[in-house]
């Protein structure tokens, strides 16, 4: 029966290590999980409030990563300003407009 050392040796894995060595590519866990595992610093004061969410972390960070991307995204950012203007009347308002007029025919160019 083989042992461990026997299944990640170089006979294993040929061209990763010399006969008889172990392979660091063959320890190396293959896709453990399907998601990107990583470490955050934040004050604890935000940790706190976040607790109180009753949520696992790794849902609530994903979620707030999720959120933060949608939000700065420049083409969504984009879409967001056009669905505001279509709903808001964007013409200029004739006073204002008049104003402008006014300080820039002042103004020394």
């Amino acid at each position: 029966m083989a042992g461990a050392s026997d299944l990640l040796s170089a006979e294993s894995y040929p061209g990763t290590a010399r006969r008889g060595e172990v392979s660091l590519a063959a320890q190396a866990p293959q896709n453990y999980t399907s998601s990107m595992k990583t470490a955050i610093s934040i004050p604890d004061t935000v940790f706190q409030d976040a607790e109180r969410l009753r949520k696992s972390r790794s849902q609530m960070y994903s979620e707030a990563v999720a959120e933060y991307v949608a939000r700065h995204e420049p083409d969504s950012v984009t879409e967001q300003i056009y669905a505001v203007c279509a709903e808001v009347d964007t013409r200029p308002d004739p006073f204002l407009a008049a104003a402008a007029r006014r300080i820039l025919e002042r103004t020394e160019w």
